[in-house]
């Protein structure tokens, strides 16, 4: 964790759950940083709370999955607004909040309000199925990893217990070349016994991730300004800024196509080279056009000063995008092998 509660000692509600969210898929390396600086900002629920949402979602980028963010807001709000500012002290109420299921309900229960609650995340699935020398593949296994660990829980200190279960996992059970000489429960593990411990757990094969494709339209004024638009709340990288795209589908889009999608008529050239970023569940791959107009067309969106593009809540894919655009643009005689579109009328 970012941060560590002295042994039997009751951790800030707030910290927990601040670091819990962000650990979400993410290691803890990535999250320091991030904690502090949200810290910083927002010292306490309330003060998260009252913050744009635009401004927590700009503290977040590059830390990714901004669907936690977006739940992050919306649980501070409910959490000042309807709790008095305090969060819920059992597991089954915290899951009501925005972002919490089981597993992190389970933590911030555990380890800011001492509850019996068995939190149980990667590193402790780890832990109980080589303890147990528990064959059957995740995610299968799942229940009957948590059962395992559910069993373990003291009754005293067990927010120590939780911490120390994560630890275990992470720092002595690992993934590969577990230190089991170390390890204080070597003695009654099944799976070292058995000389299995590195192959547990066991998982399915992952299936081929798929591939999505689209085009990006980087449009830059005379000014220096870049369009830039609001992606829709609900949905991937939902409320974050973007450079204005076509949908992202298993197939290329036709020039025709792209050019119907364009958010201005311009006279857009086809930069070189391709911007790809990976999700969760697929890779995208976006070819980006570029134009430059004198005077702003009608067009959807905001203006960004390019000075000021460090002040939007740009996820890492759009920044990509950017970063591919502005070295395309920059050269002297243009990207070669340009290729022109039509001058076409905004969708």
């Amino acid at each position: 964790m970012p941060w560590r509660a002295l042994p039997g000692e009751r951790a800030d509600s707030y910290k927990v759950w601040l670091s819990e969210i962000m650990l979400q898929q993410t290691t803890v390396a990535a999250v320091g940083p991030y904690f502090a600086r949200f810290l910083a900002r927002f010292p306490s629920v309330r003060a998260l709370a009252a913050a744009p949402l635009d401004e927590v979602l700009a503290l977040w980028q590059g830390l990714g999955y901004y669907a936690r963010a977006r739940n992050l807001h919306r649980a501070a709000r409910i959490v000042a607004h309807e709790h008095g500012g305090r969060f819920p002290d059992t597991a089954e109420a915290l899951r009501k909040l925005p972002g919490i299921g089981d597993y992190t309900g389970a933590a911030i229960a555990a380890i800011a309000f001492g509850r019996p609650e068995a939190a149980v995340d990667g590193n402790v699935e780890r832990v109980m199925a080589r303890l147990h020398a528990v064959e059957t593949p995740l995610p299968a296994a799942k229940p009957a990893l948590r059962e395992r660990a559910r069993r373990l829980v003291p009754a005293a200190r067990p927010g120590d217990f939780a911490q120390a279960l994560m630890d275990l996992g992470a720092t002595v059970c690992t993934p590969r070349s577990p230190r089991c000489l170390v390890c204080p429960w070597s003695g009654a593990c099944e799976a070292r016994a058995r000389g299995i411990a590195e192959t547990l757990p066991r998982k399915l094969a992952k299936p081929v991730r798929p591939v999505r494709h689209g085009v990006a339209f980087f449009l830059v004024d005379r000014g220096g300004a870049i369009l830039l638009r609001r992606r829709p709340e609900k949905g991937l990288l939902g409320g974050m800024m973007e450079v204005p795209s076509t949908g992202w589908a298993e197939k290329a889009p036709s020039a025709r196509d792209a050019a119907a999608a364009a958010p201005a008529a311009a006279s857009w050239r086809v930069l070189p080279g391709t911007v790809r970023h990976g999700f969760t569940h697929f890779e995208l791959r976006l070819t980006v056009w570029a134009a430059r107009v004198e005077r702003r067309p009608r067009a959807k969106g905001v203006w960004c000063p390019g000075e000021r593009l460090s002040e939007q809540a740009l996820p890492t894919a759009m920044k990509k995008i950017l970063s591919h655009a502005l070295a395309g643009i920059g050269r002297k005689n243009g990207p070669p092998r340009e290729r022109r579109a039509a001058r076409v009328r905004p969708a």
